[in-house]
């Protein structure tokens, strides 16, 4: 089983800062990308960011200069700073890790939990 949590939401004024953690465990042969989704009220989930394991990364346009993903593939933990927070980035914030559990099995998606971010004077 693998199991991802988040941590790190909260209440945040307009124009402030949180950061967001998710690390993985459980079986878990290796980790292809990790990367985060939000999804607010009445609205469908949406791509916010992604990291491979490589490096390379990739955002949304909307939060694009203003969020920041970063990895420690020895944690297997993703990290998201995100600054210069709008009311708009109001939503749950779900952490996805794209994995193998074994050397022989494909690549397969999983979730954790989600994280409330509320931007809010």
């Amino acid at each position: 089983q693998v199991q991802l949590v988040e941590s790190g939401g909260g209440l945040v004024q307009p124009g402030g800062s949180l950061r967001l953690s998710c690390a993985a465990s459980g079986s878990i042969f290796s980790i292809y990308a990790m990367g985060w989704y939000r999804q607010a009220p009445g609205k469908q989930r949406e791509f916010v960011a992604r990291i491979v394991s490589g490096g390379n990364t990739n955002y949304a346009d909307s939060v694009r200069g203003r969020f920041t993903i970063s990895r420690d593939n020895a944690k297997n933990t993703v990290y998201l700073q995100m600054n210069s927070l709008k009311p708009e980035d109001t939503a749950v914030y779900y952490c996805n890790a794209n994995l193998k559990t074994t050397r022989f099995d494909s690549r397969d998606d999983y979730w954790g939990q989600g994280t409330q971010v509320t931007v809010s004077s």
